[in-house]
């Protein structure tokens, strides 16, 4: 995912025009990197062809569910198509060798990964409530046809939020290197923090506090439903739908919150002083340590788990 975009090449020139060695562990990053994505892409292809399997074999089991979760499959292919042109510039020590273009269409595969796996998220999150808190009302915004315009919006919605980026330039010269697509990259206005902190609260925070209400109002559901009739409230069918929600919370946690917070803490800080060279220094090895802590192989997983359950389990 691009929880690790924003790396920073060999050095840095802070606001105030000095040097700043800001990846004082480039050379363990160049081993560490390709081997860890090389494992990451084959895990990922693996998964997809799998959900690929499963699409071709189910498809007369299709429910709303099952469609937001084969778009967020292809959101995660996105991640996949990305990652050999990673790899090659890591095993390169940080130089792009693929031209300007390649190097903004894998920067938009790497953000629009990360906005359509939240965009799906939220919707299966929305879309359980109403299976499960308004079983008889509201149903037709749970009808395929209506889950395949939804799907639509979301991909209409999460390519206007990425387009941007292909009219900006994501290569920076730095000595005999071009690197691509490191946060420095993305600086040139004094509004950049203030635009990424409305994209963090937009793109991230409302969508969490969507799922966690969703979440919350799903237990209080099949709570009062076990009380009323211990039989009716623990029956399998309720357990799964509580078992998905409660994945794609997880997910979401995992994945997307430990990069969103960091930009945000970062993004404060540079409001209110210039960043230090021991600042930045920190920040990139901080999105360094939490890129791979929540990379996309763990959403992938989950996802995988959360397509069985769904699609050879009759689900509402």
């Amino acid at each position: 995912m691009a929880a690790e975009n924003f790396t920073s090449g060999p050095t840095e020139a802070p606001p105030n025009g000095s040097s700043c060695d800001v990846f004082v562990y480039q050379r363990a990053a160049v081993v560490l990197f390709p081997i860890f994505y090389s494992v990451v892409f084959i895990i990922s292809v693996c998964g997809n062809c799998l959900v690929l399997c499963v699409i071709c074999q189910r498809k007369q089991k299709f429910n709303s569910t099952s469609i937001y979760l084969v778009n967020l499959a292809l959101s995660d292919a996105l991640f996949t198509l990305a990652l050999p042109g990673r790899i090659t510039y890591y095993i390169r020590h940080f130089d792009w060798p693929f031209g300007d273009l390649l190097c903004r269409l894998t920067t938009l595969l790497f953000f629009a990964n990360t906005y359509a796996g939240i965009g799906f998220m939220t919707c299966i999150s929305l879309d359980r409530y109403l299976a499960m808190v308004h079983p008889h009302r509201l149903q037709c915004l749970r009808s395929t046809k209506v889950v395949r315009r939804v799907c639509c919006l979301v991909w209409f919605l999460v390519s206007l939020e990425v387009s941007p980026l292909l009219f900006r330039s994501m290569l920076h010269v730095r000595g005999d290197k071009r690197t691509c697509m490191e946060y420095f990259n993305f600086e040139g206005s004094r509004y950049t923090p203030y635009l990424l902190l409305l994209a963090c609260f937009i793109s991230f925070c409302c969508p969490l506090t969507v799922i966690m209400a969703c979440y919350a109002r799903i237990n209080l559901k099949l709570r009062d439903a076990a009380k009323k009739n211990s039989v009716t409230g623990r029956t399998s069918r309720n357990h799964r739908a509580n078992t998905i929600i409660l994945l794609i919370l997880l997910t979401f946690v995992l994945c997307f919150s430990p990069y969103h917070l960091n930009i945000m803490q970062f993004m404060f800080r540079k409001i209110s002083h210039q960043p230090t060279c021991e600042e930045l220094t920190a920040f990139k090895i901080s999105l360094q340590v939490r890129g791979i802590l929540s990379v996309d192989v763990t959403r992938s997983s989950i996802l995988f788990v959360c397509l069985f359950v769904c699609l050879f389990s009759p689900l509402l």
